[in-house]
Parts: C-alpha cells; structure tokens; sequence
C-alpha cells in the first residue's frame, strides 16, 4: 500500500506555511518505510496531480478558513472534497487540492482514502514565520499525523538523532 503525506501552502504567507513547515519537521524526526512518500506540495495545486497518482492513501496537512478560533483543528475525509463540505478557500492552492483529486477522479488514480488536516490561521498576511498560535500547535498536528498514519497501518520510527529540519525560509540571513 503505497502513502503519501502533503504538506500545502504558501511559505511567504505567515500562517499558510504551516503544512509545509510541519512536513519538513516530520523529515527531520523520523524515519518513514518505503511505502510513505512525504510531498512538499507548496501552492503547486493542479501540478500536483502526477504527485498522487497511484496513492492508496493520502494525508494532507494545510490550514483551512473555518469558523473556530487560530490553532483550531479540523479533520476533514475524501467525501468532502467532493460535496462541498470545505470552507471557503484560503488561496490558489486549496482550489488546485479539490481540482486535483477530481481530476485523479476522472483519470481512475485518486487514493481510496484521503483525510485532510486543517487548521485555521491567525495571520496570512505577507512575512515568514507562522504565528504563535500556530507555532504552537505543530507538537498537536504532528501526533494527528501519526495517528492517521498508524490507523494506516503504518508507524515511522523516532530518528535517534534527529536531524536539522533546514526550515530556511525562517532564517535570518546575517549582516556582511
């Protein structure tokens, strides 16, 4: 069975990083087997389909404009990309997500079974760096993520040392 986890959003847009940032922290936590495929999605949207052909299993990770205060979470399944049950969209991207998984629909290569973890944002004004909010969600997201992943059947292995997460859109570049 073949699983891919998708981190989504806009790094330059505060908040909207966050699916992506929590992406590259699992790559730098843990050791996934090779049936999980970790897919920086960014704002690629409609480009991503070839990314998710053949998938058995897709997780998702992007915040989400819907009621609830910043840091809220929400779990969202395949069905509701497909009956409307999202929330307005945030950015380009979200619409690309549910033109994607249409479109994999279409071509017969759409994953049986597809969760979305969304979370509302406080700011997605320009700047890097998500909110405090946020920031401090990430421990709560990432233990959904291995959640989801172990109800897949699937249970990545805690690096010994973990590695540096290179999250270089937040590092200041130091004066000359």
């Amino acid at each position: 069975m073949k699983i891919g986890v998708m981190g989504v959003g806009n790094i330059l847009l505060k908040d909207e990083g966050f699916g992506v940032k929590l992406l590259y922290l699992l790559k730098a936590k843990y050791d996934f087997p090779e049936n999980v495929v970790l897919i920086d999605g960014g704002t690629a949207g409609i480009f991503l389909s070839p990314e998710i052909d053949y998938l058995d299993k897709l997780l998702i990770v992007d915040v989400v404009k819907a009621k609830g205060k910043p840091g809220e979470i929400k779990i969202y399944e395949k069905e509701d990309f497909f009956i409307d049950r999202l929330p307005l969209k945030l950015s380009p991207h979200q619409l690309g997500l549910q033109e994607v998984l249409l479109l994999n629909e279409i071509k017969g290569t759409c994953p049986e079974d597809v969760k979305l973890i969304g979370i509302v944002p406080k700011s997605i004004e320009t700047g890097t760096g998500l909110t405090p909010e946020l920031e401090e969600k990430l421990p709560e997201v990432e233990k959904k993520v291995l959640e989801i992943l172990k109800e897949w059947g699937v249970e990545p292995v805690l690096k010994e040392q973990p590695e540096d997460p290179n999250i270089w859109w937040e590092k200041r570049v130091k004066e000359v």
